[in-house]
């Protein structure tokens, strides 16, 4: 039986790829935080092993035992790629690393950007998203080091995930908004544009980055793409509010999310089209963002009663 270890497991990405590697038929290793969500993890079919991303020689070993490593803890820690690159080192085994597509996000106001990235688009990132961009280039050099390594750049994640963790972050977060306020709610104008992707086909995207990736491989993953006052207004329509919005002003919305959530996630653009994972044979099959709020899990899981 073939092993993997996934980092993140107790979250929706990790959790989602975890179980879904049980069901292909791997033994799964997931590195567990807290000890309290153990038995969670347990019972998803997953071996949990309590440890953090800061435990460099514990990272290192379990990469060593396993297959496949995938990495979905936090695309911004460069020392546990590093212990995880290094456990791998020279074996030619698989570690798949989890980016995002903020890195080529602008400093967002809501307002409205032509640009659309392929995983080949020349890009220079803001200042805040360079010590990402330089991880995700270590892990693609890895390729050189005896590494079968791999990024996932994941866009605007939707839908119920299959592990332990049920639901995304960003659309959460706006219809949390949305409740408060009784409209659907966008960041300034709302004319920002996200790409979008279903979590069940992000995890085809893994399983088929493991089974045919070349070293070295970067895959966008999107399937569509948004403005965030489109999803405002379906954000509205799903809790019975119509079709009224309103605008969260920048500095408001910087001030109750911070930085990283505001300005550089909910009112940036992030605009990018999966032409390598399509490449690979990647036929993402899901219901669209649009459609999944107004019908979908969030109206069975946020809907009115």
């Amino acid at each position: 039986m073939k092993r993997a270890f996934v980092t993140g497991v107790s979250g929706y990405i990790g959790g989602s790829v975890a179980r879904r590697l049980v069901q292909d038929g791997f033994a799964v290793v997931g590195l567990v935080r807290d000890p309290a969500a153990a038995g969670r993890i347990e019972a998803t079919g997953v071996r949990p092993v309590i440890g953090g991303l800061g435990d460099a020689p514990l990272l290192e070993r379990l990469a060593s035992e396993a297959d496949v490593v995938v990495n979905t803890a936090d695309s911004d820690h460069r020392p546990a790629v590093e212990a995880l690159i290094a456990g791998l080192r020279g074996t030619g085994k698989t570690l798949v690393h989890t980016s995002g597509s903020s890195i080529v996000a602008d400093e967002g106001t809501g307002e409205y950007s032509e640009r659309v990235f392929t995983d080949d688009t020349p890009n220079t990132p803001i200042p805040a998203k360079a010590a990402r961009v330089a991880i995700d280039r270590r892990v693609r050099d890895a390729a050189s080091e005896g590494v079968r390594s791999a990024v996932i750049c994941p866009t605007m994640i939707y839908g119920r995930g299959s592990g332990s963790k049920r639901d995304s972050i960003q659309v959460p977060m706006l219809i949390g908004a949305a409740r408060q306020r009784g409209a659907g709610v966008h960041i300034g104008p709302g004319r920002n544009i996200w790409s979008n992707v279903h979590i069940d086909d992000l995890v085809d995207l893994y399983a088929l980055a493991i089974e045919k990736a070349e070293p070295g491989s970067f895959f966008f993953a999107e399937n569509g793409e948004a403005a965030l006052g489109e999803v405002a207004r379906s954000i509205g329509r799903m809790l019975g509010f119509g079709e009224r919005t309103v605008e969260w002003p920048l500095a408001e919305a910087v001030a109750a999310l911070g930085v990283e959530a505001a300005s550089l996630g909910l009112a940036s653009n992030s605009r990018v089209r999966a032409t390598h994972a399509r490449a690979l044979g990647w036929l993402p099959r899901q219901i669209g963002l649009l459609a999944d709020i107004e019908g979908g899990s969030y109206r069975q899981d946020f809907g009115p009663k």
